[in-house]
């Protein structure tokens, strides 16, 4: 017997009528923030793996996450991780006048323990604003993301703000975190007693209950900024405050790579019971540009886990799958050989009627099921004796019509 093949571990296939709301939340979110003037990236799903090592060598997504391999031509190869990396990649390679505004969306590939939301592959929608510094592109990015879920219908959601300072102001701060945590490094998890001196901002961030209790008096980044840093995230929290989007202040907030600078932040779904409740986050990544090789180049982005937005969703009963998913206007029954199906349903969506049939040459009976499962709204019968036309998601009487003006008749009801 042939071998019965499957989605490997941590992937997944999203089948109609589901993948409609994967499309359908794409969708929305490129009208949303291409109506602020970002433009859509498409970029490769493999890199050189030093491209994603730039971010940080003692991040989990570069020490134990990466999808890498050695291609034919002997490059070493990793499968795209994240999108903030490429993009700006992207724009050293290409040269875009600045702020270059960019979204994206596509498959992001880790190797970590599949959870609720998490897979190996998932898939991503994000925008990044590059070229500027203004605080102001701050809030821009922050607002967009904000108004992005309340689109949708989720009302339960939290933004977490914070500040990484800068290359002025953190290396003192990592010092003075390096100090404290040294005193208590046997309080803390198995994993971060051997860790703190690559990155010990991280331990801040490990949810585990040791790391958590032994972090509870420890220095915060945001409680020591330099004039500038504190000067940049005061404008941040005014503009916030001027939108009315709330926010907690959450000086553990460092998120899982090492390139963020400055602005940080993080939104999580209180609908969600699990403690990694997060349905995206980004920030300011001031640093990255260089660390790629280029110049200085400013730049503040946002990612945001499809599968993770869709559970939050789930959970407040909002954007669901009937919602979105795409019924035709009219399905098409023949009991007369299938030509006339054949020829309607072309003839429909020629006009731009969405339009359905049978085939294999079913019964009348089997094709009604098959039209009242299409959520069509009407259903256009061809029998021997004429064509007539009947309501499937209202009763009413069956009306008859003529071939000739099929398609004005449907039009006019349709608009009804």
């Amino acid at each position: 017997m042939a071998k019965q093949f499957q989605a490997l571990p941590g992937t997944f296939d999203v089948l109609a009528p589901e993948s409609a709301r994967y499309g359908a939340l794409v969708g929305r979110f490129a009208r949303h923030v291409e109506a602020a003037g970002y433009g859509l990236v498409v970029s490769p799903l493999i890199e050189e793996v030093d491209l994603f090592r730039r971010v940080g060598e003692s991040t989990d997504v570069v020490r134990k996450e990466m999808y890498d391999f050695e291609d034919k031509g002997g490059r070493h190869i990793a499968l795209r991780p994240e999108g903030t990396a490429q993009v700006m990649r992207a724009y050293l390679q290409h040269h875009p006048q600045p702020p270059f505004k960019a979204w994206y969306a596509g498959p992001n590939f880790r190797y970590e323990r599949q959870q609720a939301g998490r897979f190996r592959q998932h898939h991503q929608v994000g925008l990044e604003a590059i070229g500027t510094a203004d605080p102001d592109i701050d809030v821009e990015v922050i607002a967009l993301q904000h108004d992005f879920y309340k689109e949708l219908g989720l009302i339960q959601v939290t933004l977490k703000l914070n500040s990484l300072g800068d290359a002025t102001c953190r290396p003192a701060y990592r010092q003075l975190l390096l100090d404290y945590l040294t005193e208590h490094q046997d309080e803390l998890c198995d994993e971060h007693k051997a860790t703190i001196a690559d990155n010990p901002l991280r331990v801040l961030d490990c949810k585990r209950e040791p790391c958590i209790k032994a972090t509870e008096h420890a220095p915060f980044q945001v409680d020591h900024l330099c004039a500038e840093c504190k000067q940049h995230l005061d404008r941040v929290t005014q503009g916030l405050d001027a939108l009315g989007i709330a926010y907690e202040r959450a000086p553990r907030l460092v998120r899982g790579l090492d390139y963020y600078t400055r602005t940080t932040f993080e939104f999580a779904a209180d609908a969600l019971e699990s403690a990694q409740n997060a349905i995206g986050g980004g920030g300011r990544y001031d640093g990255l540009g260089e660390a790629l090789g280029g110049a200085p180049t400013p730049g503040i982005g946002f990612g945001s886990g499809i599968e993770r937005i869709l559970l939050a969703c789930d959970a407040e009963g909002v954007f669901a799958t009937d919602e979105v998913a795409n019924a035709p206007d009219v399905f098409v029954i023949d009991t007369v050989g299938g030509s006339a199906a054949r020829d309607l349903t072309a003839e429909l969506r020629r006009a731009g009627i969405a339009a359905d049939r049978a085939f294999d040459g079913r019964s009348f009976k089997a094709q009604m099921k098959q039209a009242l499962r299409s959520n069509a709204r009407l259903a256009v019968v061809v029998e021997d004796n004429g064509i007539e036309l009947r309501t499937l998601t209202e009763k009413g009487e069956p009306e008859a019509l003529d071939r000739a003006t099929i398609v004005d008749h449907l039009r006019k009801r349709l608009d009804q």
